[in-house]
């Protein structure tokens, strides 16, 4: 009864994910800074945002990137029971499978909460949760130093690095509004700069887990 939380490898590499898009303009930015780097990530997109963006969820799986789900919306999945979390994973897993031709494995919580009882809807619609450990502060109003400071504390071959390409809203069944503006480019740019420096690569969860085993551990909270 556990959630993916890093990687078991003796490869030097670090797995990107990012949340809450596609977004027109922070995709674009991430993207971008990926491809200067000849970086992959798991981009975890909404269901609301995948409507709105189709075209960006085509980019993202032909420039390499994995494609996970962050959910229909970004509503905390303690609100549901076990058989509306499977429901709700089901169809909207379904509905990007459609959009990109791909199939999906891995769902990242809204706010990284989850009780066992959403675990077993996640499980039951066929995917597994993944948390994470290092992050990029991306949705707090701070100094850019700062941010890319805060993803090299935990960083180290496996880790799994939570990053986002948009800020979901209110209607998108968030809680609230994130406000401050984000050079995401520049962001992402300084932190895999950091890792190459010290020999890492950057990759996508998929990528990660051709040559490691995925480590498990229990993430529940309300």
């Amino acid at each position: 009864m556990g959630s993916v939380i890093a990687v078991r490898t003796r490869a030097p590499e670090i797995v990107l994910t990012f949340d809450d898009g596609p977004d027109p303009v922070g995709t674009e930015q991430v993207m971008t800074a990926l491809a200067d780097r000849n970086a992959t990530a798991t981009f975890f997109v909404l269901g609301t945002r995948s409507r709105r963006h189709p075209s960006l969820l085509a980019e993202i799986v032909a420039a390499g990137h994995e494609i996970g789900l962050h959910g229909p919306d970004h509503q905390p999945l303690p609100r549901f029971d076990a058989s509306a979390t499977e429901r709700r994973t089901a169809d909207a897993a379904k509905e990007l499978a459609d959009l990109t031709g791909r199939e999906l494995r891995w769902f990242r919580p809204p706010y990284g909460r989850q009780t066992l009882p959403n675990w077993r809807g996640i499980r039951a619609a066929g995917l597994m949760p993944v948390f994470w450990g290092p992050t990029t502060w991306d949705w707090r109003d701070l100094p850019q130093q700062e941010r890319v400071a805060k993803a090299q504390q935990g960083a180290r071959p496996g880790a799994i690095l939570l990053g986002h390409d948009g800020f979901a809203g209110t209607l998108d069944g968030a809680l609230e509004e994130v406000t401050h503006t984000l050079d995401r480019h520049d962001l992402i740019g300084q932190i895999l700069d950091r890792y190459t420096a010290k020999g890492w690569r950057t990759v996508s969860l998929g990528h990660a887990l051709e040559k490691g085993r995925p480590i498990i551990a229990a993430r529940f909270s309300r």
